[in-house]
């Protein structure tokens, strides 16, 4: 089967367009990044969802390591290094309904990554504002990552 959607638009956005706004598998990848105080960074959605970890979908013809360095460099202006893989997260716990409706099964690699570079501007338009968190000031997230894997690495 021939997949065929525009160069400027996404995958899921493609996909959207056929499914509305019913469930979708979405393969994804997360950054944990921590401070030299073994703090996590996170991400303020503007939209006003729950915080989340830098992450995002993979889109057509891109690696895993391509999609989590492309999202972090978005959502938080950062430029990382991969150290390795923490964990794959997914099921019925990782379903997530947005505010417009549009409902989702992710699939999560969870890349451990350091920042080597960059401004910490974002340079997308879904980030309100970026912070680190120590582990028992940690805001409820989007999706249940458990926190021994986000701290384990530190």
């Amino acid at each position: 089967m021939r997949v065929a959607f525009l160069s400027n638009e996404s995958y899921i956005g493609w996909l959207r367009k056929k499914v509305g706004n019913g469930l979708i598998l979405s393969p994804s990848v997360g950054a944990v990044i921590h401070d030299h105080q073994g703090r996590l960074l996170l991400q303020e959605k503007s939209s006003g969802e729950a915080w989340s970890l830098p992450a995002g979908g993979i889109e057509l013809g891109e690696s895993p390591q391509e999609a989590i360095a492309r999202e972090v460099m978005e959502e938080t202006g950062y430029a990382i290094h991969i150290h390795g893989i923490l964990g794959v997260f997914g099921g019925r716990t990782f379903r997530y309904t947005y505010p417009n409706g549009d409902q989702v099964e992710y699939v999560v690699t969870l890349f451990q990554c350091r920042i080597i570079d960059g401004s910490g501007i974002p340079s997308d338009a879904e980030t309100k504002s970026t912070r680190y968190f120590g582990r028992h000031e940690m805001p409820e997230l989007a999706l249940p990552y458990p926190k021994d894997d986000l701290f384990r690495a530190f």
